[in-house]
């Protein structure tokens, strides 16, 4: 099990590392509570507060 956010470039990486050969699927499980200080940074992101946001 993997978080959705550690998927993205996955397929991508799998096809080149096989030549294109490798398939993949996903299915979802289930949601889970993020960490309250992941939670923060989320937050804060969306709302535009993070100076570090490009």
């Amino acid at each position: 099990k993997v978080p959705l956010s550690e998927m993205f470039g996955y397929v991508t990486v799998l096809r080149t590392i096989s030549s294109g050969r490798a398939t993949s699927s996903m299915e979802f499980s289930h949601f889970e509570e993020v960490p309250a200080n992941l939670a923060k940074e989320i937050i804060e992101k969306a709302s535009g507060k993070r100076k570090d946001i490009e």
